[in-house]
């Protein structure tokens, strides 16, 4: 958390604003939360009841709008969702911000996410079609469009396809300056990786995901450790979901419109069934 705030602390150019939300917390985190809103006026804390176990998806999104709801949105041009186990470089915000400048069609964007291992960086492998969850960078026109975050896990690959629904581009950037280092890899879980696994699965259903897509997508996740039963545990959350008809998001046109990118994206590969949703929504190239 503190190398978050640092790095935070040190960008180029940092928040107007930013409203951190202790969800709860039973260690050292208020205190430690107190003593950098002590020595910086633009730092507020909001502090949640402690729910007696730690919660992802919906939980996240919950604590998310503790904060937001704490401040008026119409003052704020760009609004971030941020995580508090992240090492960003220091020209992050300002970079992100001089891209969406640039181009005004895009909604959301981010960097990408490495781990360290052994003394050097490993990519996370997330597709340059979506902002990434931990860094959700946003124009706040685009956010309020969508009708800002689903409430469940999967929230944040549901936010970048309706963003494309709508006309806009959602996009992340592996590039030196952009890359920010995830202090806890990416589907693990406060029970185990098996269990983060299982909860993408689950993800992925209740966004409106195809089987074939899903077991494909389970199978180009094999190559990662833990390899093959990581993920197995991915398609195994899928189905479990399916066998016990549990609900899926409530939006049959953006089911639809899932469905269809993901057979072209399996046909034509990712990057030319985004193209091609670009082109059919008048998005320039």
């Amino acid at each position: 958390m503190r190398e978050t705030l640092d790095t935070v602390i040190a960008q180029s150019i940092r928040p107007a604003k930013w409203i951190i939300v202790d969800d709860g917390s039973t260690d050292e985190t208020p205190g430690i939360l107190e003593e950098y809103s002590r020595r910086h006026d633009w730092i507020e804390v909001v502090t949640r009841k402690n729910r007696g176990h730690r919660a992802v998806g919906p939980g996240v999104i919950e604590a998310f709008y503790a904060g937001y709801e704490t401040i008026d949105l119409d003052k704020y041009d760009y609004l971030c969702k941020l995580d508090l186990d992240l090492r960003l470089p220091p020209r992050y915000f300002e970079i992100l911000m001089e891209r969406m400048e640039a181009d005004p069609r895009i909604a959301t964007c981010s960097g990408k996410a490495y781990i360290e291992k052994k003394g050097r960086l490993v990519n996370e492998r997330h597709g340059d079609e979506t902002s990434l969850g931990m860094t959700k960078f946003y124009r706040v026109s685009c956010f309020k469009q969508i009708g800002g975050f689903e409430r469940e896990v999967m929230w944040d690959g549901i936010d970048c396809h309706r963003c494309r629904m709508m006309g806009w581009i959602a996009c992340s950037w592996d590039e030196a300056e952009l890359r920010f280092v995830h202090l806890r890899p990416m589907g693990s879980s406060q029970k185990g990786i098996y269990t983060g696994r299982m909860r993408h699965g689950y993800g992925q259903y209740y966004m409106g995901t195809g089987f074939i897509y899903m077991a494909v997508s389970a199978a180009n996740r094999m190559v990662d450790k833990p390899y093959v039963l990581g993920g197995l545990a991915m398609l195994w959350g899928w189905l479990k979901s399916a066998l016990q008809g549990k609900p899926r998001y409530d939006d049959p046109e953006f089911r639809k419109f899932l469905r269809r990118y993901q057979w072209r994206a399996l046909l034509v590969g990712k990057k030319q069934a985004i193209e091609e949703i670009h082109r059919d929504k008048g998005v320039g190239g």
